[in-house]
């Protein structure tokens, strides 16, 4: 087991494996500090974060404060004297005294190849904006968004196929082991690097509102929101009064008024858009499962001519 004392801050699935793959490597944990239990599910009973799931299971002391701001609700970080602090989608701002409490300092794992979307929603704004490549970049924290230098990075392509959640899973995997590496490595001193003051883009949180889709806009554009909001919150639009949620679309060469429906078919329902049109291969009517567009047309069917609404409807 590693001498090195590491604290860990992080609340989601994400957050989960690296803490896993910390303990996994033989780091002591001393403390966990994850957001307080939230209710979930039908019946919103109060549930335990995935990182403090991975913490019980293997003993280690959780600490859930709603805020780091006074020394009280700092006490428990403050009483384990952590050499590092790692910092993966928590939740919570650090203060600077937070950020100063540990010898070596606190390090995030940040899902984007930075200066390239900072904040809270890089793998979404990543896809919506068609971008070839993210990553992970480690990076030594400071009182910046997401501003402080880096100390490893490495990048993957984003598939064409990738939604957010397959290419959430495939960074977590590789932030897990790119932490790793950054604390057996820091010890003996690893080298930071300023990011760049050109290429900086903000990645703002997502809105439920955004991922209503606008017909009037490109189809190569919708067919990305659509990965982008792949699994939350969903793309969607309305038929009929109906709210539709689109799980999977490719852009089709037809071309019509934004929101007619040019084809619907056992491949799917080809819907025009401000350029183009989209083909929706997969769908979710209120109150059923995800369906291909053969079994959702058999229990909703939808003819050539009929409308989504755009906005300004």
């Amino acid at each position: 087991m590693s001498a090195l004392k590491v604290a860990f801050a992080g609340t989601p699935d994400f957050a989960a494996q690296a803490l896993k793959a910390i303990i996994d490597a033989g780091f002591a944990v001393p403390l966990v500090l994850t957001q307080p239990d939230r209710p979930a599910g039908r019946g919103m009973k109060l549930t335990p974060s995935p990182v403090k799931e991975v913490a019980l299971a293997h003993g280690i002391p959780v600490d859930q404060p709603e805020r780091l701001r006074t020394p009280e609700q700092r006490a428990a970080l403050a009483a384990v004297t952590p050499d590092v602090l790692v910092v993966a989608a928590y939740g919570l701002l650090l203060p600077p005294e937070v950020l100063a409490l540990p010898r070596l300092g606190c390090i995030n794992i940040h899902a984007s190849l930075l200066p390239r979307w900072r904040g809270a929603a890089p793998i979404h704004r990543a896809i919506e904006a068609g971008d070839a490549q993210s990553g992970i970049t480690i990076m030594q924290m400071d009182e910046g968004l997401d501003t402080g230098p880096m100390l490893l990075a490495r990048s993957i392509p984003i598939l064409p196929e990738d939604t957010t959640g397959s290419l959430h899973d495939r960074l977590a995997a590789l932030g897990a082991d790119l932490v790793v590496e950054a604390l057996r490595r820091l010890p003996d001193g690893l080298p930071a690097t300023p990011q760049p003051l050109e290429g900086v883009t903000y990645a703002a949180k997502i809105a439920k509102v955004e991922a209503a889709l606008d017909w009037r806009r490109p189809a190569v554009e919708l067919a990305r929101a659509v990965r982008a909001f792949n699994p939350f919150p969903g793309a969607h639009g309305s038929l009929g009064g109906t709210a539709v949620k689109i799980w999977r679309a490719q852009p089709a060469d037809l071309r019509g008024a934004p929101g007619e429906v040019l084809a619907s078919g056992p491949e799917g329902i080809v819907v025009a858009c401000g350029s183009g049109a989209l083909r929706l291969a997969e769908l979710q009517r209120p109150g059923a499962k995800r369906m291909a567009a053969r079994e959702f047309l058999a229990g909703f069917p939808v003819s050539v001519g009929d409308r989504f609404a755009i906005a300004a409807d």
